[in-house]
């Protein structure tokens, strides 16, 4: 088994920064104020706002598309070159000047605003897989589990602290405050950039910088890897049963992400102040999962970590899809008489504890099962699946809600998760990771 040092805590801490600041956009733009905004402003087509919801989900899909094309390439480029910190750094830069433009879009320019999502979140979310191939350099396998989930714990702190402040300062999705919230995105954007300093400060690239194999360039020798690496992939079937996981983890994932607070807005019928303590509720929440199931990770295993939140996201779509049953439960069994939206926030509270820690243990359990040298090409697949599976749950639910509307189609997202549980149960983590090693060691001398 190979060791791992552990790196600097500046240097960790400069990592989980990044995720820090990046929740302003995941939070402000695609799941609490800009998605709302979408499609009960910019569109508009209430009652049911079908047309706006599947625009919405239109947009995502095209945009993790374009991850899904980008990733692997980007990833086998990134480990010959050793140019990680320059493609995070353009990401990051892309992610905050697209972001501030959507300050320029009116009510009912659905265009400009889908091709301004499409590109801000193409950023973003490719992204995500550069500063996660960081990951797997930071510390031995042991210690993986809870630094990812330091950095999914500080992300939503971090989405906390901008939603707060956004929302106390910018108000209600609506459009008659529409010259308020329409600054959301420039406010998202400057967030992220601040933020995000420190990882560029205290992050440092790792190996040798090589130049392209001679006469062609970093994109032919990226595909060149790529073409090596499949040859190989069958020696990694605990990683590759992982990934087939995860895809099904995140379409459920990206489901939640993108409609939950369209959900609560259209099926629900939620107060504003019961919004923002969904808000507030997830995001303390997702914290605590990540961190706490983070540490609990290097006691029981990175499997079992990840088998109980996929455990837990189960029951927080029955909770979610069931609202109106347990509302009228807790009426006969307590004799109160709760409204639905406040019961959904018990589904606020369940799907926050799963949302941080499921995410966190998947990319621990990625980083585990990476050789040293491939750290950004495996995230590329990592990403890559995710960002497939987004183009999947999203696009999926979009049609299903189109025909029989959001209330129903959220029953899709436990097939999901279900499915992931099955696909992991096969994962042999210590073999997987003693399969990486070997890679590691034996590849200078012709063995796999």
């Amino acid at each position: 088994m190979v060791s791992r040092k552990r790196a600097p805590a500046r240097e960790i801490f400069g990592w989980a920064m990044f995720d820090f600041a990046n929740q302003a956009y995941t939070l402000l733009i695609i799941t609490v104020v800009f998605g709302d905004l979408f499609t009960r402003v910019i569109v508009g087509d209430g009652p049911d706002y079908r047309l706006g919801n599947l625009l919405w989900s239109i947009a995502l899909a095209t945009s993790y598309l374009m991850v899904v094309v980008a990733n692997p390439v980007c990833g086998a480029v990134m480990d010959h070159s050793r140019l990680r910190k320059r493609f995070l750094f353009i990401s990051y830069l892309a992610t905050v000047i697209t972001t501030a433009l959507l300050w320029f879009v009116e009510p009912g320019w659905v265009v400009l605003a889908m091709i301004l999502i499409i590109l801000s979140n193409f950023s973003y979310a490719i992204g995500e897989a550069f500063i996660a191939s960081f990951l797997p350099g930071l510390g031995p396998r042991r210690d993986l589990g809870w630094i990812s989930g330091l950095g999914w714990g500080l992300g939503y702190i971090g989405g906390l602290v901008s939603t707060i402040f956004a929302l106390a300062f910018l108000g209600e999705v609506s459009a008659e405050n529409y010259d308020r919230i329409r600054f959301v995105g420039p406010f998202a954007a400057v967030f992220f950039l601040l933020a995000a300093i420190p990882t560029f400060v205290f992050v440092r690239e790792r190996g040798r910088r090589r130049p392209p194999d001679p006469g062609q360039s970093l994109i032919v020798t990226g595909f060149k890897r790529i073409l090596e690496t499949g040859k190989h992939v069958r020696h990694f079937r605990d990683l590759r049963n992982l990934l087939v996981s995860i895809f099904f983890l995140m379409a459920g994932i990206y489901i939640i992400i993108s409609f939950s607070f369209i959900y609560g807005s259209q099926v629900i019928g939620w107060d504003e102040d019961v919004r923002i303590l969904m808000f507030v509720t997830v995001q303390i929440t997702a914290a605590i999962g990540a961190l706490g199931f983070g540490l609990f990770q290097g006691r029981i295993g990175a499997r079992r970590t990840y088998l109980m939140t996929l455990s837990l996201w189960l029951a927080a779509i029955l909770a979610i899809w069931q609202t109106p049953l347990l509302t009228e439960l807790a009426g006969s069994a307590f004799g109160v008489e709760w409204e639905a939206q406040y019961v959904f926030l018990f589904a606020g509270v369940l799907s926050g504890l799963s949302l941080g820690s499921s995410q966190s243990a998947g990319r621990a359990m990625v980083g585990m099962l990476t050789p040293n040298g491939k750290a950004a090409e495996f995230f590329g697949f990592w990403g890559t699946a995710s960002k497939l599976a987004a183009v999947f749950g999203i696009l999926g639910l979009g049609l299903l809600q189109a025909a029989f509307g959001l209330a129903t189609a959220i029953v899709f997202c436990l097939f999901l998760f279900a499915v992931a549980i099955v696909t992991v149960l096969s994962v042999d983590e210590q073999r997987g990771a003693d399969m990486a090693d070997r890679w590691r060691e034996g590849r200078s001398s012709g063995r796999v």
